[in-house]
């Protein structure tokens, strides 16, 4: 669901307006005094009613009824602007319903002029809002419910997907591959709330994955403790998986032959004993094995 702001604070045009009239030259008083502070205040204008909404408005006590009085049981996601409940109106439309987070000194009618905006917005790419509810200091707002889950959701699934429709597996690979950089970074694969250009996940990670820039993009609540060689093997697998042209991405099974390897070799790493009799041939062969496990990785 796309967040748009609705309470939004500004200085009032008017008060603005008042404000300059009061600091122009000053003039005589009836008095004869000149810029007097105690001159007439101008008049303030009468407030405009806010322009017409083409949803309907919804009543508190039906959205009650319909959310279970705003329980948990409704509760479908919360973000920084309130929280989201999901309902079936009487007309059998389902909606995700967005109850605001408010405070009673919100201007109902600035509020209202917004969702007059919104409300005649109508777009492919948007969800549309479906009706809305001011009483009291109470402000929802109710829009058609996304049956295909969240932006998160989508999110993962490589762009080209979304633009023709056409799955295949190479983007299972990809989306295999952001779920890697979450891993690594402990980051969401959009973030609004970060600078611009470390928005995205895949774009601001996909520089800093070789192994001697790994360790810029690694967790950083890890605070440095984590095994140098296993983050650069991870970082390496998602840098391939999340390859824009498809055909350089590798096989599923490819991943998981080279993951498999790498658990193994570093449980044996773990466990190793001095050899007596100098073997070590089932060591050189996983090693063998593991050459050419990434020889296929990075050609296949």
């Amino acid at each position: 669901m796309r967040r748009w702001l609705c309470c939004s604070c500004h200085v009032d045009e008017s008060y603005q307006a008042h404000e300059n009239e009061y600091l122009k030259s000053p003039t005589n008083d009836a008095d004869g005094h000149k810029g007097s502070k105690y001159s007439a205040a101008p008049k303030s204008e009468a407030p405009k009613a806010p322009p017409p909404i083409e949803v309907p408005m919804l009543s508190l006590e039906v959205l009650n009824e319909k959310t279970d009085s705003f329980g948990s049981k409704s509760l479908v996601g919360e973000g920084s602007y309130g929280r989201v409940y999901f309902a079936v109106l009487d007309n059998g439309k389902q909606v995700a319903v967005k109850k605001l987070d408010t405070s009673s000194e919100d201007n109902s009618a600035e509020f209202l002029t917004q969702v007059s905006m919104v409300s005649r917005l109508k777009h492919e790419n948007f969800v549309e809002m479906l009706g809305y509810c001011v009483e009291g200091n109470m402000r929802l707002l109710a829009y058609e419910f996304a049956t295909m889950g969240s932006l998160h959701d989508v999110l993962h699934v490589f762009c080209r997907y979304a633009m023709t429709g056409q799955l295949t597996q190479k983007s299972d690979v990809y989306s295999f591959g952001v779920v890697l950089l979450e891993l690594l970074t402990g980051r969401k694969p959009v973030d609004h709330t970060m600078p611009r250009g470390q928005q995205s996940l895949v774009t601001w990670a996909t520089p800093r994955l070789s192994e001697d820039k790994v360790k810029q993009c690694v967790d950083p609540r890890l605070k440095g403790d984590y095994p140098a060689k296993g983050v650069a093997k991870l970082a390496a697998v998602a840098a391939l998986c999340v390859q824009y042209e498809a055909e350089f991405r590798p096989n599923m099974s490819i991943v998981c032959l080279d993951f498999r390897y790498h658990v193994r070799f570093v449980a044996a790493a773990l466990h190793r004993t001095p050899s007596v009799d100098g073997g070590g041939g089932d060591e050189l062969k996983d090693e063998q094995n593991g050459q050419q496990s990434r020889h296929n990785f990075a050609h296949g």
